[in-house]
């Protein structure tokens, strides 16, 4: 029951508390700089998302209550271009990054666009009322049979109402805001829209690359604002709004080539399968990370409004199957930039 669970908790919280009073943080890999203890957080706050998911799927009244995101403050739209060149890809200086964020490592990259923001419940409407989901020229070959045996016509949680859609979340209905991120769709749903409207899903490197370098300097901050830790005029984390926040709600967090609202919101898919970076290492143990390397992930990264900021960096790696629409996914879209476009 709730009340024994919580004195469990608290008795755990008072123990580890203890050992922090007279643990050194200097000797062990596995304690140095707190490492242990920070990645056990992450651990507990990734759970906390995971439960938030599942409120979002469980059916009754609204249990769940929190204020409604900041509404714009910047007109965001179009694509940003990210020019050729090689960036800092990873981490070794981040004392809680986790192994599969690991090491730093120097990535080249051709000249290519993103888009400035997610896209939008807006845009993906039109990709719907266009025929996307009836149109097999848009989807890969596993993602059309996944969608016919599925059956899926929208994000997941949306319904018909009258000649829109609305959405049902935690337990609300609300009609669909065309300027917010949409949420609840998987991979293969972001890959056929991507490819309705000419582009394509971002490469893990590319998000990264847009998230983290400076042109001015040349170096990979921890976000796309800096090095400093989010604060509420930066990203929707904490779970502190329970929806992703309309696009230009967050001018303070854009990276410095104009790229907005890549930290919290929505995880965004890439087209990258999750595989360790060059030279990784397990640490602390194989079934962190390692096991999961391969084809069956698609890595998705930035986090969402459900995402703690203990969780959740520029070099952060989240991954899940390519049919996953329950956790609070969205994406964006890239693609090669043109012969003209590369040498502005």
């Amino acid at each position: 029951p709730p009340a024994e669970a919580r004195a469990y908790l608290g008795t755990v919280r008072d123990k580890v508390h203890d050992l922090l009073d007279a643990v050194r943080f200097t000797e062990r890999p596995l304690v140095a700089d707190g490492f242990a203890f920070g990645m056990i957080v992450q651990h507990e706050q990734q759970h906390d998302e995971t439960m938030l998911a599942t409120h979002q799927l469980r059916a009754g009244s609204a249990v769940l209550h929190a204020p409604a995101p900041p509404e714009p403050t910047a007109s965001v739209s179009g694509e940003v271009l990210v020019p050729a060149g090689v960036f800092t890809m990873g981490t070794d200086t981040d004392p809680w990054a986790l192994d599969n964020e690991r090491p730093a490592h120097r990535v080249d990259l051709p000249a290519y666009v993103i888009d400035a923001a997610p896209v939008t419940n807006g845009q993906y409407e039109a990709f719907i009322a266009d025929g996307g989901y009836t149109d097999p020229r848009w989807w890969s070959p596993a993602g059309w049979a996944h969608r016919v045996q599925e059956r899926l016509d929208a994000p997941m949680h949306w319904h018909r109402d009258g000649d829109g859609w609305s959405y049902r979340r935690f337990g609300r209905w609300d009609r669909v805001r065309p300027d917010e991120p949409v949420v609840h769709v998987c991979f293969y749903e972001a890959q056929a829209y991507a490819a309705w409207a000419g582009k394509r899903l971002p490469t893990e490197a590319e998000w990264e690359k847009a998230a983290r370098w400076d042109p001015a300097t040349g170096r990979s901050r921890r976000f796309p604002w800096g090095d400093d830790d989010p604060t509420e005029a930066h990203a929707n984390l904490d779970q502190r709004h329970l929806r992703p926040a309309p696009v230009g709600a967050y001018p303070a967090g854009a990276s410095p080539l104009g790229v907005h609202q890549l930290i919290g919101d929505v995880w965004e898919w890439t087209s990258t399968t999750f595989r360790g970076h060059p030279g990784f290492t397990a640490f602390p143990y194989r079934e962190y990370s390692e096991v999961f390397f391969g084809d069956d992930y698609r890595v998705l990264r930035g986090g969402s409004f459900g995402t703690d900021r203990s969780a959740c960096r520029g070099t952060f790696r989240n991954w899940d199957y390519p049919i996953r629409r329950q956790i609070f996914s969205g994406f964006r879209c890239a693609r090669d930039a043109r012969p003209d476009e590369s040498h502005r």
